[in-house]
């Protein structure tokens, strides 16, 4: 495979990252990304077929896991417990607790509340030009998702606070600051969720928290470890990425004048400016994927949105086209890790911005956006607008 650098704090690629993906495509299935050490599959099918192999998958096999720092562990401790970071049979135990009580009834159920939420804030946007992310983009998946698993609302700002130091661990930019924040808010955030479950286990209600308490799969319950993080996991998961594809959109649709949302539009908006770049895989066996052969404890890195960018799965894959058509894109993952809150965000996201473009027809961009230096995640640091002429 052929060897490219590119650092991922570098500031044009941090701006527009497509480029290099349309470069690493012409190399083949995969490249060598020498910055990362480390092989990435780069094309939508190569993306597709390691996502869903199951010789591959996200927990670090035993002979290869790295002695943690003392001053770490408390993040990983965390981490530990993530279905995210798991294989089966543990994998398989936590999602389908999860599952149990993330229906497709319960996320539908939520229509209501996410449209009148919406109508909410767009009652409070300022007269002048605001930040669209924190008045509406942060706002709407955070309080969706507080409710959802029954946590305070007036806790947001603290969930927003703790979410974005620990996430800020897999940014390339990682420093010894953003370590030291990211534990101090991981212990706030077990502390809080350790708290909190203890009170819903006196007193249970309808809440997500409550379902997780109380559901079994083979006589198994989730144990307070695996509950604080799984509750962790899901109000991470549950609105860091939708903040960023909230933005991205509407950046996007402001751009090409595009003001009628449907179900089309949706997933055109995911595809073409995602919030997650690159979700990596382990290598469980030898095997040859390609023509690529990897051995045991191999890394290899999913290039989700050059995935998304390839013109052999999508033509003409750099144009934001709301009535496309084509195969799935890549990001929300794929196999056993597909993302379990996918029918979620796919529902925040219509919602969304159905009713901000109903509510503000004449909504513009007022100064140029820029994309915040957090690969391998890609999000505007604020996307100033206004909703008047």
């Amino acid at each position: 495979m052929q060897t490219r650098h590119q650092s991922p704090t570098d500031p044009a690629f941090v701006q527009n990252p497509y480029p290099f993906y349309a470069q690493a495509r012409a190399a083949g299935d995969f490249i060598w990304w020498a910055d990362y050490e480390m092989a990435c599959a780069v094309s939508h099918k190569m993306v597709h077929a390691v996502l869903r192999d199951r010789r591959l998958g996200r927990e670090c096999p035993p002979e290869l896991a790295p002695d943690i720092p003392a001053h770490l562990k408390p993040f990983y401790a965390v981490e530990a417990h993530s279905m995210l970071e798991l294989e089966p049979p543990r994998h398989t135990r936590l999602r389908a607790l999860v599952l149990r009580a993330f229906t497709s009834r319960t996320i539908a159920a939520l229509a209501p509340d996410i449209r009148a939420l919406c109508h909410q804030l767009i009652d409070s946007f300022p007269a002048q030009p605001f930040d669209f992310l924190t008045h509406y983009a942060q706002p709407v998946p955070v309080v969706i998702i507080s409710r959802l698993l029954g946590v305070p609302e007036d806790r947001a700002d603290d969930l927003v606070r703790w979410s974005n130091a620990m996430v800020a661990m897999y940014q390339a930019r990682r420093t010894p600051q953003i370590e030291a924040d990211a534990i101090a808010a991981t212990n706030d955030f077990v502390a809080f969720m350790r708290g909190y479950i203890a009170t819903r286990r006196k007193t249970p209600t309808d809440d997500l928290i409550s379902t997780l308490i109380a559901a079994e799969q083979d006589g198994a319950r989730l144990s307070e470890d695996e509950l604080i993080t799984t509750c962790i996991l899901l109000l991470n998961a549950g609105h860091e990425a939708t903040v960023h594809t909230l933005g991205n959109g509407l950046k996007t649709l402001l751009e090409h004048g595009i003001t009628t949302i449907n179900e089309s539009v949706v997933e055109e908006v995911i595809r073409y400016d995602p919030p997650l770049h690159m979700f990596t895989r382990w290598v469980y066996e030898d095997v040859t994927l390609g023509e690529q052969s990897f051995k045991r404890g191999d890394q290899i890195a999913c290039l989700l949105a050059s995935a998304n960018r390839d013109s052999q799965a999508y033509p003409d894959a750099d144009i934001f086209d709301p009535v496309r058509k084509g195969p799935q894109n890549t990001s929300f993952g794929g196999g056993i890790h597909f993302c379990v809150g996918a029918p979620l965000a796919r529902l925040e996201l219509q919602i969304a911005l159905e009713v901000l473009f109903e509510r503000c027809p004449d909504l513009r961009l007022t100064k140029t956006p820029t994309y915040g230096d957090v690969y391998h995640f890609h999000g505007l640091e604020r996307l100033m607008v206004s909703t008047s002429r």
